[in-house]
């Protein structure tokens, strides 16, 4: 599998594409499509049919659909800017990501 440096719960900025400036959270990660879920991003409408057994009633439902995992970028907690990431291991060999502007561990 791919070592991707955005995992779930990131906070992410779309950086190209139609929602360029957008900030959300990442709901989850599709690692065989190279795609995130981010939260409020890429919104589509979707028209559905009801569901009697389930309780679900029919009508457009507006849903976030993946992006491509090249159109984000992390946000730094620390400078509260979109950067790049890095790995370092801490003194106890662990391995930690931190941002490369500002030097902070993310997450």
């Amino acid at each position: 599998m791919k070592q991707y440096r955005v995992h779930k719960d990131d906070k992410v900025m779309v950086v190209s594409g139609k929602d360029k400036g957008k900030i959300g959270k990442v709901l989850k990660v599709l690692r065989k499509k190279d795609r995130v879920l981010v939260e409020q991003v890429n919104m589509v409408k979707r028209h559905t049919k009801a569901n009697p057994y389930q309780q679900q009633p029919g009508g457009i439902v507006e849903k976030e659909t993946p992006i491509h995992v090249s159109n984000v970028m992390v946000m730094c907690d620390a400078c509260a800017n979109p950067t790049k990431i890095g790995y370092r291991y801490t003194e106890d060999g662990k391995k930690v990501r931190f941002c490369k502007k500002c030097n902070e561990i993310i997450g």
